[in-house]
């Protein structure tokens, strides 16, 4: 009777799973086949256009770095209407001097550098600084959010390369602008979706241009000798992880992302690209930081509790702030609808990162860090994603067909069969992969920009037919099957193996209520080696140890 139960629930959840992601499929086909249209804002006149504020928030040298962060200053939006603001730590910081150069090269847009040491520094900084926790993202961006410019935030990671229209249709389509006369219902939030091309390969035969960053960066965690140093083999392991990362990204988490956007039951966003209002975002942590400070003996200045700084003390302050959008009303704004729908995904335009000099081992720890924020945030879509996974979902069809009842006469009962049917499955799953693979990476959704120079080689459009691909079949096989084979044991380790992650350089736990602390290091011990402790939580989130606490 179990077995019949058991049986009938898998082949339930097999079917649910394949119509999500034939959700996810015909919708990818459908909107990502050509160039988006030019945004319908520019139809405005300039004085109605929205004024924009770009957050680009800034860690360390990235792969094609240059090329990533002028493709902001690219954008065909008005240079009138749009500001972009750069973070970094310090002006020790690797990106600063390619931040320094891309600023400089563009002197006739509205710029400026955010250092973050500098800011804590000063005195009037001190009411903010001293109440923000120990989110090093949030805290990089913290002032530049505070005196951003006009409404509307377009927050962007600095390793994220976008085409030159991405900003007026996400415009479009945060404020409900449309080509007719009729207007569309605005968003509270909208975002992009993220796809990484390893360009270990383009590096090979590549001219130095005073305009590149990528010819002196590796990853954050690679260092350039070491490679030059490796053997052939060791070569392969480094080259395969930044693979698994555009795999996934090109597969699995494609079909799902958009899937789950267009349904719309609950928020999906990962931060790569998004755009909201600050005006709403501010209201709603305001009203919360009012009543959690009812609750305390301390009452810090509502100010640094408002806007993104409220979310300094969580680790996956994305998809808190979307969740926040999400669940809560927000205020009317005059000249809006009091309605707004809740998030929506920019259909055809593409967040794409570079990545490069990525191992299995860097791959594997940020699936880790991801998937132990995850588990805190969104326990029970984080608790089933093994079975949506290709391999442990096969399984479940395969066993469910070969033991119902109403099936087995059909699809056989024996172990034999089972195998069958779960080769099947996986043939036909990757078959699936294999052409959203070949449509995210054929360019198409690329837009001609007015220099053809402005567009990196990881980006440009291949020929019109999807047969023509940026990598053969069998290196994408490899990488998918390697994919595919660790999805279960990462989600084990992550789940399973503690509540630590790294991020950033530096060490965190994150606990039951979402809250991260860092974990900081302690003096060296007698043999020279540093320590690490935990000790009481701080006011701000902070961890620290007895012995000195790790400096900035």
């Amino acid at each position: 009777m179990y077995t019949e139960i058991i049986a009938r629930v898998c082949i339930a959840w097999y079917i649910f799973i394949a119509c999500v992601c034939t959700i996810g499929y015909v919708y990818l086909f459908i909107h990502y086949r050509r160039a988006p249209d030019r945004a319908a804002v520019f139809a405005k006149p300039s004085q109605d256009i929205p004024h924009v504020t770009v957050i680009r928030p800034c860690k360390g040298i990235e792969p094609y770095l240059y090329e990533c962060l002028a493709s902001t200053f690219q954008q065909d939006y008005p240079r009138d209407r749009i500001t972009v603001y750069f973070c970094v730590a310090s002006r020790s910081d690797t990106a600063y001097k390619t931040i320094e150069a891309v600023v400089k090269d563009h002197p006739d847009h509205d710029a400026r550098i955010y250092i973050e040491q500098e800011d804590n520094e000063a005195s009037d900084q001190d009411r903010y600084r001293a109440h923000l926790g120990p989110n090093p993202k949030i805290r990089n961006m913290s002032r530049a959010y505070r005196e951003a410019k006009g409404d509307l935030i377009w927050i962007i990671d600095c390793n994220v390369w976008v085409g030159p229209g991405i900003c007026g249709r996400m415009v479009d389509r945060l404020c409900g602008f449309t080509s007719t006369d009729k207007s569309a219902t605005p968003y509270k939030l909208v975002h992009h979706l993220p796809i990484s091309v390893d360009v270990d390969n383009y590096s090979i035969g590549r001219k130095r241009t005073d305009s590149s960053a990528y010819d002196e960066t590796s990853s954050t965690d690679l260092s350039q000798s070491s490679l030059v140093r490796s053997t052939a083999l060791t070569r392969n392991i480094n080259r395969y992880g930044g693979r698994l990362e555009e795999l996934f990204l090109s597969s699995a988490h494609a079909k799902m992302y958009v899937a789950i956007n267009m349904v719309a039951v609950a928020p999906c966003i990962v931060g790569k690209s998004n755009m909201f209002r600050r005006s709403h975002l501010d209201r709603l942590t305001s009203e919360r930081a009012r009543l959690e400070f009812r609750k305390k003996a301390e009452d810090p200045p509502r100010e640094t509790s408002t806007g993104i700084d409220y979310f300094s003390r969580n680790i996956c302050e994305d998809h808190l702030i979307g969740d926040m959008l999400w669940k809560s009303k927000v205020p009317s704004l005059p000249g809006w609808p009091k309605r707004m729908r809740n998030h929506a995904l920019v259909l055809g335009d593409l967040a794409i990162q570079p990545v490069s000099g990525m191992t299995v081992a860097n791959y594997v720890a940020r699936r880790v860090r991801w998937l132990r924020v995850r588990k805190f945030t969104v326990p029970t879509a984080t608790l089933v994603e093994p079975g949506t996974e290709s391999f442990l979902c096969s399984a479940y069809g395969a066993f469910g067909l070969t033991t119902c009842q109403s099936t087995r006469a059909i699809f056989g009962e024996t172990w034999t069969w089972f195998c069958v049917w779960w080769l099947v499955s996986i043939c036909v799953w990757a078959a699936v992969d294999w052409t959203v693979y070949l449509l995210l990476h054929s360019g198409r959704t690329v837009e001609a920009a007015k220099d053809e120079a402005n567009i990196p080689e990881f980006a440009t459009p291949l020929n019109q037919s999807l047969i023509q691909a940026r990598r053969s079949f069998k290196t994408w096989l490899y990488a998918w099957l390697g994919r595919e084979a660790l999805a279960l044991p990462v989600w084990t380790w992550a789940i399973w193996g503690g509540a630590t992650v790294t991020w950033r350089d530096r060490r965190f736990w994150v606990g039951l209520d979402m809250k991260v602390h860092e974990i900081r290091e302690s003096h060296e011990n007698s043999n020279g080696n540093s320590r690490l402790g935990q000790g009481n939580s701080r006011a701000n989130g902070d961890a620290y140890v007895d012995g000195k606490a790790r400096t900035e």
